[in-house]
């Protein structure tokens, strides 16, 4: 037990060093994240020290169940490429361009600053956090240099409102979607549990970002929004289309037996299907689909497969087993929330999410237990920049546009909003529950 424990904790150190001090390896042209690299090296240390069953480790990465970690990815990317599409044709730059010149005119940074968030919070809703953040912080950047304003409310606002309201559906989040299957909770069921802490702590959320910009908030507007024009509408409907059959599609899937990973990967099959279709009629290349499959997350692969080979490790040796009968199933809601909202900030909350999945399920800790673990998952990403990838890419994106925001400014801020935010969600899911 002992040389597997002191393997695991080793590269989640070095995980954290990596984001923290050398993100980036570069190769030539080519630059690499280092996080993915360094939980594949601990996991290949895992299996060549001959501490993993190698056999009950194979069955457990290719069972037909739903935390196949596999069958999770497959989910995950597709909802990704969907989105990343809709955003190829311009949509989020286009929306995100027309609430901003709306209120430009009328009210100033303040009402700026409202809009931003409401939009940003509705469209994580019905895309994901990392898409959202992927869309919008470079255009915040751009466009609060050309407004002559400090980007530093905007980013926040939006990074916050993205890793808030991704809580609302299962597919917002691949922690959501990781917890929620391995237990069973189809779609509608996930969201009856998630509609009143995601409100809870959105609201919250958005008053603490108010109450700590507010004096840079009053400073004027100057500039102007640039115009943004849709070039390729009937196109970007049939995105639109794609990514609403499918929602819709996972709603309902668990009652006429569709799995949740073949209604996306259908929907993107479909989705490429058209496209090339409409690149063949008007003779011309599919530039949509070779940015989608360029700007795919595929480091999210080996990193999650080696997450997941670290875990399993772990349950074999029984270590999860021993932490869940530490914590046990009483008070779940407030033990699970807090914790898991701190080992996200420790070890990131994707392998968080599946070290909890054992852990609660060793514990018997139940429903409460697993979707307070959600809140911590994704209230926790914006406590420190290790919480999530989001946060990883976050910050990569300030850097390659000049802004500074380390590792105590990101912390600032997660104290003065995140911390209120999880214990007004942890509330609601008390509520929810009773």
């Amino acid at each position: 037990m002992l040389p597997a424990i002191l393997i695991c904790a080793a590269t989640c150190i070095l995980m954290i060093a990596s984001v923290l001090f050398f993100p980036k390896l570069r190769l030539g042209k080519i630059h690499i994240s280092t996080y993915w690299l360094v939980t594949l090296l601990g996991a290949g240390v895992l299996l060549l020290a001959g501490q993993a069953d190698l056999p009950a480790l194979g069955n457990a990465l290719v069972a037909d169940t739903a935390i196949n970690p596999l069958k999770i990815l497959v989910l995950f990317l597709s909802m990704t490429v969907l989105s990343v599409f809709l955003d190829e044709l311009g949509l989020f730059r286009y929306l995100a361009n027309a609430a901003l010149k709306h209120a430009h005119g009328h009210g100033g940074q303040k009402k700026l600053f409202v809009v931003l968030y409401l939009l940003v919070s509705v469209l994580t809703v019905f895309t994901s956090n990392d898409i959202i953040i992927l869309s919008f912080t470079p255009f915040i950047c751009y466009f609060a240099k050309n407004a002559d304003i400090d980007p530093m409310p905007y980013l926040a606002a939006e990074f916050v409102a993205a890793n808030t309201w991704s809580m609302a559906l299962i597919i917002g989040n691949p922690t959501n979607i990781y917890l929620a299957t391995a237990y069973g909770i189809d779609f509608l069921s996930y969201l009856k549990l998630s509609i009143v802490p995601t409100v809870f702590a959105g609201t919250v959320a958005f008053l603490c970002l108010f109450l700590l910009f507010r004096k840079k908030l009053s400073a004027p507007l100057g500039g102007e929004p640039h115009a943004v024009i849709l070039h390729d509408k009937p196109l970007l409907w049939v995105g639109i289309a794609h990514l609403a059959v499918c929602t819709v599609l996972l709603a309902i899937g668990s009652y006429i037996g569709l799995e949740m990973w073949l209604v996306s990967l259908c929907a993107v099959g479909s989705l490429f299907l058209f496209a090339l279709l409409f690149a063949l009629v008007r003779r011309e290349k599919p530039v949509e689909l070779f940015s989608c499959l360029k700007r795919a997350p595929y480091a999210l692969v080996p990193f999650v497969l080696s997450m997941f080979v670290m875990i399993v490790v772990l349950e074999q040796k029984g270590v999860t087993a021993m932490i869940g009968n530490f914590l046990g199933d009483g008070f779940a809601v407030w033990k699970y929330g807090p914790l898991s909202f701190l080992a996200a900030n420790v070890i990131n909350n994707i392998p968080m999410s599946v070290l909890f999945s054992s852990v609660i399920g060793e514990a018997g800790g139940g429903l409460g237990a697993m979707f307070a673990t959600v809140i911590g998952s994704n209230v926790g990403a914006f406590l420190t920049p290790i919480g999530a990838l989001a946060g990883i890419m976050w910050s990569g994106i300030l850097g390659e546009h000049g802004l500074k925001f380390g590792y105590l400014d990101f912390l600032k801020m997660g104290v003065t909003v995140a911390i209120p935010s999880l214990f007004a969600a942890l509330g609601g899911l008390a509520l929810v529950l009773i």
